[in-house]
């Protein structure tokens, strides 16, 4: 069977270090894809869709993997390579266009997310301010709407408001810095959780809970998984932020309590493949969704595959769940 690897077109001329890792990604994704006894190509993606389609025809696969997380680096458009792929009627990887597009605008999936009675910190858009909205004094973080891998987000990402205008004020100042359009969300002070999930046969499976622990914090310092802590490996952010499988039991009903609403958000946003739900827990251990991801990193180094080592499997299982989850059987 023949694969083809698809991503952004704007990491082959550089790029920013969340956008290169996607190579990182194809690297290891054409290993697990050979072993399992495809032929396997890389075609990336751009605004060119005639030429993208010519080219897809041509390679006639029978399957795409998809890890196009932008186009030309804007996150907003990173569904339009899997509503191409519909168009042409070629099977893929990971969740559906639809699903994409729910996930990928945080605001959005929030209203889902609330609707469904799953919590999820309150916010305030440049909009809602238009139609009167007077968010409480408090601290919010400034966030994309759009963008992923914690783009423009970082500890000065983090504000205390004392009047609405102020909050106003902040997200039009940083458009640039997200990338765009930004929303103001209520900043949980507590625990951060990363909970992955991958299909199986019967059910989605949820992996290992991680928790990202801040060590050696000074007293002050927000503690945000931001850029710098993901992508800077010299900064103190990344190196006093620890990714951990190590619970003790008394954290064990809220564990599984983390489970069930990634289950939930699963199944809510008819996900398919992989994906990876992402918590905060406050001091009275109430969770609160952040954000969805319906593609995240697949690196051997990434969050996901640490999850997915803890539970036993390696980068090849990963990838045939993957596939057959996309409605591709792989017989190994």
């Amino acid at each position: 069977m023949k694969a083809v690897i698809v991503y952004d077109r704007i990491v082959e001329e550089g790029g920013s270090p969340d956008q290169r890792d996607v190579l990182e990604q194809a690297k290891a994704a054409r290993e697990a894809l050979t072993d399992l006894g495809f032929d396997s190509a890389t075609l990336p993606f751009s605004f060119n869709l005639q030429s993208f389609a010519e080219s897809i025809r041509n390679l006639q696969p029978d399957l795409v993997f998809n890890l196009v997380e932008s186009v030309e680096g804007h996150g907003r458009l990173l569904y339009l390579a899997s509503a191409m792929l519909d168009c042409l009627g070629i099977p893929y990887t990971g969740s559906s266009t639809d699903a994409l597009y729910l996930t990928t605008n945080k605001l959005l999936a929030k209203k889902f997310l609330a609707s469904s009675g799953i919590k999820t910190p309150r916010s305030v858009s440049e909009d809602d301010f238009r139609k009167g909205a007077s968010p409480a004094r408090g601290h919010y973080i400034i966030k994309s709407v759009w963008e992923h891998a914690s783009v423009g987000l970082d500890e000065d990402s983090v504000i205390s408001v004392t009047d609405p205008d102020q909050l106003l004020s902040e997200v039009r100042l940083r458009k640039e810095k997200t990338g765009g359009e930004c929303f103001a969300e209520e900043y949980i002070d507590g625990r951060e959780f990363n909970l992955s999930v991958l299909a199986s046969q019967s059910a989605p499976e949820t992996l290992p809970p991680a928790e990202m622990r801040f060590e050696g914090y000074p007293a002050g310092k927000w503690k945000v998984v931001g850029y710098r802590a993901k992508w800077d490996d010299a900064s103190f952010e990344s190196l006093h932020t620890r990714r951990s499988f190590d619970f003790e039991q008394s954290d064990q009903p809220l564990l599984h309590q983390l489970k069930d609403i990634s289950t939930r958000c699963w199944h809510l946003f008819v996900l398919r493949g992989y994906a990876r739900v992402d918590f905060r827990v406050d001091e009275e251990n109430q969770p609160w969704v952040l954000e969805i991801n319906a593609n995240p990193c697949l690196s051997p180094d990434a969050g996901f595959m640490a999850a997915a080592t803890q539970a036993g499997l390696n980068y090849k299982q990963v990838v045939q769940r993957i596939i057959q989850d996309s409605g591709i059987e792989v017989h190994q």
